[in-house]
């Protein structure tokens, strides 16, 4: 898949286009994807997408904005996994947010992408004051000769498919429901990095991942880890929180104790891990000193251990 970044490039002869945030890419999101890649098949132009960094609501509002569910490199694998063939992430900045619904149809839609067709739910909204709707969208496609579809949403056990169920499922520790909505258990992946050793210093040595934005949990879990270059996997414990016993930090840090590691696996700096979240502890809590959070530590791990003595 290709990704640009940036001003939207004239795409060739055009392309079948969906737009949207696309965080998580979940089961809704993959029937878009699927459909998009059909449509664009069988026109026989590129499937392309339009997503924005960062997300509209973190540059209205950072300060309530959503957690994310994704961080942008996984969404963007997730999406060439749907065989989509470009991708554009849009910078959303005031010249974006402030373009009207006119000009986002006529300088982005049709000069920009010159989009043969366009795919996106019945709620879409955009422009400026998210003054466009769906139909306005289809006066536009009239007026400039390109086919619109408006996709149904998507449900499972008879609720509607959508990031913000995704989010109140995972908040609530529920990932037999975050799977089901996701339609694949849920990740988070990164680069280890350096850290400030406390875990070694504890006895219980850690990977750390830096998260830069609010992610959509916070706790202590179970977990799999996956080294995606390597190949290998491995069981483990994981707070994702700003360690408030010490050395606290500003935004959430993703740190990973594997339970037994082998040969290989004692020194990850700069390796890329897939954490697979598979059950919630507890909540992160600040304690009294380093000797109550060891033990609080020692009895997560045991937590986790029972966990895949009873799960294989």
């Amino acid at each position: 898949m290709i990704v640009t970044h940036g001003t939207v490039a004239p795409h060739g002869t055009g392309c079948v286009l969906s737009i949207g945030n696309f965080d998580g890419a979940h089961r809704g999101h993959q029937a878009i994807f699927q459909r998009l890649v059909a449509s664009a098949r069988a026109l026989g132009v590129p499937a392309s997408i339009l997503t924005f960094e960062p997300h509209p609501r973190e540059f209205f509002s950072p300060g309530s904005a959503p957690a994310r569910i994704a961080r942008l490199r996984d969404k963007l694998e997730r999406i060439a996994a749907a065989g989509i063939d470009r991708t554009h992430v849009a910078r959303f900045d005031a010249r974006f947010a402030s373009l009207s619904a006119e000009r986002f149809v006529e300088d982005i839609l049709v000069r920009g992408f010159r989009v043969r067709s366009l795919l996106v739910g019945t709620d879409f909204r955009f422009g400026a004051r998210r003054a466009g709707d769906i139909d306005m969208l289809r006066n536009a496609a009239s007026a400039h000769g390109f086919a619109l579809e408006a996709l149904p949403e998507v449900n499972v056990d008879g609720e509607r498919v959508s990031s913000s169920a995704v989010r109140s499922a995972l908040q609530a520790g529920d990932f037999a429901r975050t799977q089901a909505l996701l339609g694949r258990p849920y990740t988070i992946s990164g680069r280890v990095a350096h850290g400030k050793k406390v875990g070694r210093t504890l006895g219980f040595p850690t990977a750390n991942i830096m998260l830069r934005r609010e992610p959509a949990v916070s706790g202590i879990f179970v977990v799999e880890v996956e080294d995606t270059q390597a190949g290998w996997r491995a069981q483990g414990a994981a707070n994702v929180g700003r360690r408030p016993t010490v050395n606290e930090v500003p935004v959430p840090l993703l740190e990973v104790h594997l339970l037994a590691p082998q040969p290989g696996q004692q020194n990850l700096y700069g390796r890329h891990l897939r954490v697979t979240f598979r059950k919630r502890i507890r909540a992160e809590e600040k304690y009294d000193g380093l000797e109550a959070l060891r033990a609080a530590i020692a009895s997560d791990v045991e937590q986790a251990k029972d966990y895949f003595r009873d799960h294989g």
